[in-house]
C-alpha cells in the first residue's frame, strides 16, 4: 500500500490504473480507524479493482472547535489497518492541501440537512459536503462507500451526488458493532471503561424499543426511549427522532411510510454518540 500526500500525485497514480481498466473505490474517513471502517475498505476491495482510503480530519465540518482538537490522531496505526485490509492508496493530505483557500461554498439540501445533526451543529454538513466533493473532484472513483451509522450524512451526500450530477455510485454499508451492541466509533477511544458500559445502554435501549414498537405507538416508542435515556446512568439525550428513512422527517403513524429509523445522539460523559435503529425497512 502506498501512503500519498497530494492530489496531484495520487491523480497520477490513479489514471495509470484506469487505463488498465481498473474501477476504483473510495473510502474517506476522518481516520481513527477501527473494524467498522475495515469493513467498509474490505467491501471497495471485493467490488473494486483499486481502492483509495483518504485518511483527513476535516475541519470546516466541526462546529465545536474543541471537539476538533479531541478527535483522535492514529494515523500509524491506521495505514497497518489499511494495509491488511487491502486497500491500494492511503490517501493523507494536510489541511493547506485540501484547502489551499477557503472554500466559501455554501450546499443546502433542506429539509435533510436542516433536522436532527441538522439542527444541532449548524455548519456541520456544509463542511461534510465540502470536504467529500473535494475528494470525489480529486479521486473521481467509480464507487463511494459511507456508514449507515452515520445515517443522515449519508443521505445528504446522496442527495449531493444527484444534484451535482456526480457519476459516482454510492454504497451504504450497515452498523458494525461490538459483539455487546456498541456501535463502533473512533469517539468510543475517549469513553473511560465506566462511560464505557454506561454507552451500553445507547444499543441496548434501541433493540428493546424495536421490540416495544411493534405493538405501540409512533409516540409511545418515541417516549419510552427518551425515559430509558434518561434513567440510564451517565447519559444525557441530545435528540431521538423517529423519521421516514428517505426524507429523514419525523412520522407520527407506523403505517406513513415503509421505511422507518430511530435515529438518537446522546453523551456520555463529554463524549457525543449517535447511533440508529431500522423499525421498517
Amino acid at each position: 500500500m502506498k501512503v500519498i500526500h497530494t492530489i496531484k500525485d495520487l491523480q497520477t497514480e490513479l489514471s495509470s490504473l484506469r487505463a488498465q481498466g481498473k474501477k476504483v473505490g473510495l473510502v474517506p474517513t476522518m481516520g481513527a480507524l477501527h473494524s467498522g471502517h475495515g469493513s467498509l475498505v474490505k467491501r471497495s476491495v471485493s467490488e473494486n479493482g483499486v481502492t483509495v482510503v483518504s485518511i483527513f480530519v476535516n475541519p470546516t465540518q466541526f462546529n465545536d472547535k474543541n471537539d476538533l482538537a479531541k478527535y483522535p490522531r492514529t494515523v500509524e496505526a491506521d495505514c497497518v489497518l489499511l494495509e491488511n485490509c487491502g486497500a491500494a492508496f492511503a490517501f493523507v493530505p494536510s489541511v493547506e492541501e485540501m484547502y489551499p483557500q477557503p472554500d466559501n461554498r455554501q450546499f443546502s439540501y433542506a429539509p435533510l440537512d436542516t433536522v436532527m445533526e441538522g439542527a444541532f451543529r449548524p455548519g456541520h454538513f456544509n463542511g461534510v459536503c465540502q470536504i467529500v466533493s473535494k475528494l470525489f473532484d480529486a479521486v473521481q472513483p467509480d464507487r463511494a462507500y459511507f456508514g449507515e451509522k452515520d445515517f443522515q450524512q449519508l443521505a445528504i451526500i446522496r442527495e449531493m451526488v444527484r444534484q451535482m450530477k456526480y457519476n459516482i455510485e454510492i454504497v451504504g454499508c450497515s452498523i458494525v458493532r461490538e459483539e455487546d451492541g456498541l456501535a463502533l466509533s473512533s469517539r468510543n477511544k475517549r469513553l473511560s471503561d465506566v462511560e464505557r458500559e454506561n454507552a451500553l445502554n445507547i444499543s441496548r435501549i434501541l433493540f428493546k424499543s424495536r421490540n416495544f414498537a411493534a405493538s405501540h405507538t409512533v409516540s409511545e416508542t418515541q417516549q419510552m426511549v427518551e425515559s430509558a435515556i434518561a434513567d440510564a446512568p451517565g447519559l444525557r439525550l441530545e435528540y431521538f427522532e423517529i423519521v421516514d428513512g428517505d426524507t429523514l422527517q419525523e412520522i407520527s403513524d407506523w403505517e406513513e411510510t415503509s421505511y422507518v429509523v430511530g435515529c438518537i445522539t446522546a453523551f456520555c460523559g463529554e463524549v457525543r454518540l449517535i447511533d440508529n435503529i431500522k423499525y421498517k425497512f
